[in-house]
Protein backbone atom coordinates (compact mmCIF):
# COMPACT_ATOMS: atom_id res chain seq x y z
CA UNK A 1 0.00 0.00 0.00
CA UNK A 2 2.71 2.44 -1.22
CA UNK A 3 3.46 4.66 -4.53
CA UNK A 4 7.25 2.54 -4.85
CA UNK A 5 8.23 4.86 -8.24
CA UNK A 6 7.42 6.81 -10.99
CA UNK A 7 6.06 4.23 -13.55
CA UNK A 8 6.55 6.59 -16.50
CA UNK A 9 6.16 10.82 -17.22
CA UNK A 10 3.28 11.31 -20.54
CA UNK A 11 4.03 13.94 -22.93
CA UNK A 12 1.13 14.88 -25.66
CA UNK A 13 2.67 15.56 -28.73
CA UNK A 14 0.97 16.63 -31.91
CA UNK A 15 3.42 15.03 -34.43
CA UNK A 16 4.59 11.43 -33.57
CA UNK A 17 7.20 10.40 -35.42
CA UNK A 18 8.52 13.79 -34.66
CA UNK A 19 8.75 13.55 -31.13
CA UNK A 20 10.21 10.15 -31.54
CA UNK A 21 12.65 11.82 -33.74
CA UNK A 22 13.41 14.23 -31.30
CA UNK A 23 13.98 11.52 -28.02
CA UNK A 24 15.63 8.97 -30.13
CA UNK A 25 18.34 11.72 -30.70
CA UNK A 26 17.86 13.18 -27.39
CA UNK A 27 17.86 10.04 -25.06
CA UNK A 28 20.59 7.84 -27.12
CA UNK A 29 17.85 5.51 -27.56
CA UNK A 30 15.16 4.06 -30.04
CA UNK A 31 11.63 3.17 -28.12
CA UNK A 32 10.95 -0.29 -26.95
CA UNK A 33 7.23 0.04 -27.77
CA UNK A 34 5.37 1.46 -30.83
CA UNK A 35 1.32 1.34 -30.18
CA UNK A 36 -2.02 2.40 -31.16
CA UNK A 37 -5.50 2.23 -30.18
CA UNK A 38 -7.89 3.64 -31.94
CA UNK A 39 -6.81 6.62 -33.90
CA UNK A 40 -4.25 7.08 -30.70
CA UNK A 41 -0.65 6.29 -31.48
CA UNK A 42 2.11 6.36 -28.68
CA UNK A 43 5.79 5.69 -28.38
CA UNK A 44 7.49 3.96 -25.11
CA UNK A 45 11.11 4.77 -23.82
CA UNK A 46 11.81 2.60 -20.82
CA UNK A 47 14.42 3.57 -18.74
CA UNK A 48 16.58 2.24 -15.74
CA UNK A 49 13.91 4.34 -13.35
CA UNK A 50 10.87 5.27 -15.26
CA UNK A 51 9.75 5.60 -18.52
CA UNK A 52 8.44 8.29 -20.88
CA UNK A 53 4.87 7.62 -23.02
CA UNK A 54 4.61 10.07 -26.12
CA UNK A 55 1.09 10.06 -27.21
CA UNK A 56 -0.45 11.88 -30.10
CA UNK A 57 -3.92 11.87 -29.43
CA UNK A 58 -5.67 12.61 -31.88
CA UNK A 59 -8.02 15.09 -31.12
CA UNK A 60 -9.16 12.27 -28.77
CA UNK A 61 -10.02 11.78 -24.91
CA UNK A 62 -8.06 13.85 -21.49
CA UNK A 63 -5.03 13.98 -23.54
CA UNK A 64 -6.54 15.60 -26.74
CA UNK A 65 -8.13 18.21 -24.68
CA UNK A 66 -5.38 19.16 -22.44
CA UNK A 67 -3.16 19.43 -25.87
CA UNK A 68 -5.49 21.56 -27.63
CA UNK A 69 -5.34 23.84 -24.22
CA UNK A 70 -1.84 23.66 -23.94
CA UNK A 71 -0.45 22.36 -26.61
CA UNK A 72 2.83 20.06 -26.73
CA UNK A 73 4.29 18.93 -23.14
CA UNK A 74 4.42 17.23 -20.25
CA UNK A 75 1.16 16.00 -19.79
CA UNK A 76 0.66 13.83 -16.84
CA UNK A 77 2.86 12.06 -13.93
CA UNK A 78 2.21 7.92 -13.20
CA UNK A 79 3.30 6.45 -9.89
CA UNK A 80 3.50 3.03 -9.75
CA UNK A 81 1.94 1.25 -6.80
CA UNK A 82 2.30 -2.48 -5.58
CA UNK A 83 -1.51 -2.97 -4.73
CA UNK A 84 -3.66 -0.11 -6.47
CA UNK A 85 -6.48 -1.07 -5.06
CA UNK A 86 -5.21 -0.19 -1.28
CA UNK A 87 -3.66 2.81 -2.25
CA UNK A 88 -6.65 3.81 -3.53
CA UNK A 89 -8.71 3.35 -0.60
CA UNK A 90 -5.61 5.01 1.58
CA UNK A 91 -5.81 8.24 -1.01
CA UNK A 92 -9.59 8.37 -0.59
CA UNK A 93 -8.79 8.83 3.25
CA UNK A 94 -6.83 11.71 2.46
CA UNK A 95 -9.55 13.24 0.30
CA UNK A 96 -7.65 12.45 -2.64
CA UNK A 97 -10.72 10.70 -4.90
CA UNK A 98 -9.55 8.45 -8.33
CA UNK A 99 -11.22 6.37 -11.36
CA UNK A 100 -11.80 3.49 -10.89
CA UNK A 101 -8.97 0.67 -12.03
CA UNK A 102 -9.38 0.16 -16.17
CA UNK A 103 -6.88 -1.50 -18.44
CA UNK A 104 -5.67 0.61 -20.93
CA UNK A 105 -4.41 -1.17 -23.66
CA UNK A 106 -2.50 -0.72 -27.25
CA UNK A 107 -1.05 -3.04 -29.52
CA UNK A 108 1.75 -2.83 -31.81
CA UNK A 109 1.71 -3.02 -35.64
CA UNK A 110 2.55 -6.94 -34.91
CA UNK A 111 -0.34 -7.59 -33.06
CA UNK A 112 1.11 -7.85 -29.90
CA UNK A 113 -0.37 -6.09 -26.30
CA UNK A 114 0.57 -4.27 -23.43
CA UNK A 115 -1.61 -3.29 -20.66
CA UNK A 116 -1.38 -0.90 -17.88
CA UNK A 117 -4.00 -0.69 -14.73
CA UNK A 118 -4.95 2.57 -14.52
CA UNK A 119 -6.72 4.91 -12.52
CA UNK A 120 -6.84 8.91 -12.71
CA UNK A 121 -6.55 10.67 -9.74
CA UNK A 122 -8.72 13.70 -9.07
CA UNK A 123 -7.50 17.21 -10.68
CA UNK A 124 -8.47 19.01 -7.80
CA UNK A 125 -6.91 17.01 -5.56
CA UNK A 126 -3.61 17.28 -7.28
CA UNK A 127 -3.64 20.65 -7.61
CA UNK A 128 -4.24 20.69 -11.35
CA UNK A 129 -1.51 18.38 -12.07
CA UNK A 130 -2.54 14.85 -14.11
CA UNK A 131 -1.73 12.14 -12.42
CA UNK A 132 -2.63 8.52 -12.62
CA UNK A 133 -2.10 5.35 -10.59
CA UNK A 134 -0.31 2.27 -12.17
CA UNK A 135 -1.17 -0.97 -10.73
CA UNK A 136 2.00 -4.20 -11.58
CA UNK A 137 2.64 -4.77 -15.03
CA UNK A 138 6.29 -6.43 -16.38
CA UNK A 139 9.79 -5.57 -15.75
CA UNK A 140 9.49 -3.92 -20.01
CA UNK A 141 12.73 -4.09 -21.64
CA UNK A 142 15.10 -1.06 -21.53
CA UNK A 143 14.74 0.81 -24.50
CA UNK A 144 18.19 -0.29 -26.87
CA UNK A 145 20.69 2.07 -26.81
CA UNK A 146 21.35 3.53 -30.04
CA UNK A 147 25.31 3.50 -29.85
CA UNK A 148 27.76 3.78 -26.01
CA UNK A 149 25.53 3.00 -23.52
CA UNK A 150 27.89 5.44 -21.55
CA UNK A 151 26.63 8.47 -23.73
CA UNK A 152 23.03 7.49 -23.58
CA UNK A 153 20.60 8.33 -21.08
CA UNK A 154 20.33 5.84 -18.49
CA UNK A 155 17.20 6.94 -16.26
CA UNK A 156 15.70 10.82 -15.39
CA UNK A 157 17.01 12.38 -12.06
CA UNK A 158 14.12 14.47 -11.58
CA UNK A 159 11.44 15.91 -13.06
CA UNK A 160 9.88 19.44 -11.83
CA UNK A 161 6.65 20.89 -10.88
CA UNK A 162 6.55 24.26 -10.75
CA UNK A 163 3.94 26.16 -7.91
CA UNK A 164 2.58 29.10 -6.48
CA UNK A 165 1.47 27.19 -3.19
CA UNK A 166 4.68 25.54 -1.82
CA UNK A 167 2.64 24.39 1.22
CA UNK A 168 -0.23 23.12 -0.65
CA UNK A 169 2.51 21.14 -2.72
CA UNK A 170 4.25 19.50 0.35
CA UNK A 171 0.81 18.54 2.08
CA UNK A 172 0.58 16.92 -2.01
CA UNK A 173 3.37 15.10 -2.45
CA UNK A 174 4.62 14.53 0.86
CA UNK A 175 1.76 13.89 3.88
CA UNK A 176 -0.66 12.72 0.92
CA UNK A 177 1.00 11.14 -1.83
CA UNK A 178 3.65 10.12 0.71
CA UNK A 179 7.00 10.80 -1.06
CA UNK A 180 10.27 10.60 1.00
CA UNK A 181 10.64 15.06 1.74
CA UNK A 182 14.17 15.02 1.15
CA UNK A 183 15.33 18.40 1.27
CA UNK A 184 13.64 21.95 1.41
CA UNK A 185 15.56 25.06 0.52
CA UNK A 186 15.07 28.62 -0.77
CA UNK A 187 18.36 30.67 -2.19
CA UNK A 188 17.63 33.60 -3.04
CA UNK A 189 20.73 33.80 -5.46
CA UNK A 190 18.40 31.61 -7.57
CA UNK A 191 15.25 33.00 -6.63
CA UNK A 192 13.68 30.11 -6.05
CA UNK A 193 12.26 27.99 -3.58
CA UNK A 194 13.09 24.12 -3.78
CA UNK A 195 11.62 20.93 -2.15
CA UNK A 196 13.01 17.67 -3.37
CA UNK A 197 10.33 14.49 -2.70
CA UNK A 198 12.17 10.96 -3.17
CA UNK A 199 9.79 8.21 -5.05
CA UNK A 200 12.18 5.22 -6.10
CA UNK A 201 15.38 6.35 -6.69
CA UNK A 202 14.28 9.51 -8.65
CA UNK A 203 13.39 13.20 -7.25
CA UNK A 204 10.13 15.28 -8.15
CA UNK A 205 10.96 18.50 -7.07
CA UNK A 206 8.24 21.34 -6.86
CA UNK A 207 9.59 24.88 -6.92
CA UNK A 208 8.45 27.89 -6.40
CA UNK A 209 9.82 31.40 -7.73
CA UNK A 210 10.42 33.72 -4.93
CA UNK A 211 9.19 36.76 -6.44
CA UNK A 212 6.12 34.88 -7.42
CA UNK A 213 3.20 35.89 -4.78
CA UNK A 214 1.48 32.94 -3.15
CA UNK A 215 -1.72 31.56 -4.59
CA UNK A 216 -4.45 28.87 -5.23
CA UNK A 217 -3.38 29.16 -8.73
CA UNK A 218 -2.56 25.18 -10.37
CA UNK A 219 0.42 24.10 -10.22
CA UNK A 220 1.75 22.72 -13.84
CA UNK A 221 4.69 20.03 -14.42
CA UNK A 222 7.73 22.14 -15.81
CA UNK A 223 11.11 19.85 -16.79
CA UNK A 224 13.32 17.24 -16.86
CA UNK A 225 16.14 16.52 -15.27
CA UNK A 226 17.87 13.22 -17.58
CA UNK A 227 21.20 11.13 -16.29
CA UNK A 228 23.98 9.83 -18.05
CA UNK A 229 26.92 7.74 -17.36
CA UNK A 230 29.63 9.92 -18.73
CA UNK A 231 28.74 13.35 -19.40
CA UNK A 232 31.61 14.48 -21.88
CA UNK A 233 30.52 11.81 -24.46
CA UNK A 234 26.36 12.66 -23.92
CA UNK A 235 27.23 16.05 -25.11
CA UNK A 236 29.70 14.63 -28.17
CA UNK A 237 26.84 12.40 -29.74
CA UNK A 238 23.60 14.77 -28.95
CA UNK A 239 26.26 17.68 -30.72
CA UNK A 240 26.32 15.22 -33.15
CA UNK A 241 22.66 14.55 -33.64
CA UNK A 242 21.93 18.10 -34.47
CA UNK A 243 20.84 19.12 -31.00
CA UNK A 244 21.41 22.60 -29.66
CA UNK A 245 23.26 22.48 -25.87
CA UNK A 246 25.13 24.57 -23.70
CA UNK A 247 28.12 24.19 -22.90
CA UNK A 248 29.13 21.20 -19.75
CA UNK A 249 29.05 23.29 -16.74
CA UNK A 250 29.55 22.68 -12.81
CA UNK A 251 26.25 21.04 -11.71
CA UNK A 252 24.89 22.33 -8.14
CA UNK A 253 24.78 19.04 -6.78
CA UNK A 254 28.19 18.45 -5.71
CA UNK A 255 30.21 16.39 -7.67
CA UNK A 256 27.91 16.30 -10.96
CA UNK A 257 28.23 17.89 -14.00
CA UNK A 258 25.52 19.18 -16.44
CA UNK A 259 24.62 20.86 -20.05
CA UNK A 260 21.12 22.51 -21.01
CA UNK A 261 19.42 20.91 -24.06
CA UNK A 262 18.68 24.40 -25.79
CA UNK A 263 15.96 22.76 -28.74
CA UNK A 264 14.38 19.68 -26.39
CA UNK A 265 11.48 17.93 -28.37
CA UNK A 266 7.46 19.43 -27.64
CA UNK A 267 9.46 22.25 -25.69
CA UNK A 268 10.17 20.40 -22.61
CA UNK A 269 12.84 22.59 -20.46
CA UNK A 270 15.59 19.46 -20.15
CA UNK A 271 19.26 19.38 -18.27
CA UNK A 272 21.88 17.00 -18.63
CA UNK A 273 23.69 15.50 -15.60
CA UNK A 274 25.98 13.33 -14.72
CA UNK A 275 28.98 12.26 -12.60
CA UNK A 276 32.17 15.14 -12.61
Amino acid sequence: MTLTALDHMAMVVHDLDTAVDGYTRLLGRAPDWLGLSGPVRHAWFQLGNTALDIIAPAGQGPSGAWLAEHGEGLWGLAFASDDIEAERKRLARLSMPSTDVMPIRTKSADGEARIWPTSVLDSDATAGVTAFLIGETPDWPVAPASGDEAAAVSGLDHVVVSTRNPTRAAALYGARLGLGFKLDRSNPDWGTRLMFFKVGDLVVEVAHQLKNELSDDPDSLWGLTWRVPDVAAAHARMTAAGLSLSEVREGRKPGSRVFTVKDAPAGVPTLIIGPA
